[in-house]
């Protein structure tokens, strides 16, 4: 699942490719900016911000994001893509100043957009602090959790407290921390979820298998993600499941361990 560590890794992979680089070819293969032709400018960079990608050309941005099933691969020109291309809905092609030829492809990617770099913040100014990021406040994102009044399970995916935390991060934090899901946020310790919550995803991002308990082994790395029904790691109790979420439409699997956290 696409979290904040997956995509700091996808950002790293395409700012590797493309930074510096010319554009040769782009194309968005949705209707709202199918128009938009970018070729012939300078790639600056690409970046992460939360789970979001923005890949700064010339004066603008692109923005897409990969929810739940997108993602983006790098290729050198002329390589057989590893995924059918009716799937795509962005190629970027580039020519590097060394002369490697790259392109780049995105594929089942959510919230495409171009605007202005100087606009950026329309599109990912709300976020809040991202534990990913050179400018990483942890205050700031204790503050947003501590005053959420909602389920701590549900606040921590709130990508307003803090950037880049899914629901598995939410799931995983919460058993670290002997929390219930249902707690909610305003009486928890926020400092230290955020500090733990940081220090995971900073211990993932350079990972190609996410893990938790430090097990990376099929089936080893969670703690309680998707493990209703077995025994807790720590105590052997069953790990029990169900579902939250901010509305009906937002609802996500939650797991916990009955004893470990209370």
């Amino acid at each position: 699942m696409p979290e904040g560590d997956t995509v700091f890794r996808t950002a790293r992979r395409l700012d590797a490719a493309l930074a510096g680089a010319t554009v040769t070819r782009f194309e968005l293969r949705v209707p709202q900016a199918a128009t938009v032709d970018l070729r012939g400018e300078l790639v600056h960079g690409v970046v992460a911000r939360g789970k979001h990608l923005l890949h700064r050309i010339g004066a603008w941005t692109l923005h897409t994001h990969l929810k739940m099933e997108g993602e983006w691969h790098v290729y050198r020109r002329g390589e057989r893509w590893r995924a059918p291309g009716f799937r795509a809905r962005a190629v970027i092609g580039a020519t590097a100043p060394d002369g490697a030829e790259w392109e780049t492809v995105g594929f089942d990617l959510a919230d495409i957009k171009v605007v202005p770099t100087a606009d950026e913040d329309q599109l990912v100014g709300y976020l809040g602090p991202d534990p990913l990021s050179e400018s990483w406040d942890p205050v700031e994102a204790a503050r947003r959790l501590a005053t959420d009044t909602r389920a701590v399970h549900v606040a921590l995916q709130d990508q307003r407290n803090v950037a880049g935390f899914g629901n598995e991060y939410a799931n995983e934090i919460l058993f670290v921390r002997g929390i219930l899901p249902t707690t909610p946020a305003s009486e928890t310790d926020a400092a230290a979820i955020v500090d733990l919550g940081a220090r995971m995803i900073r211990a993932n991002r350079n990972r190609s298998g996410r893990t938790f308990t430090g097990d990376e082994r099929p089936g080893r790395s969670t703690w309680v993600y998707r493990r209703e029904g077995r025994p807790c790691r720590r105590c052997g109790t069953l790990i029990r499941g169900g579902s939250l979420g901010a509305d009906p439409t937002r609802e996500r699997i939650v797991f916990w361990c009955p004893s470990c956290q209370h």
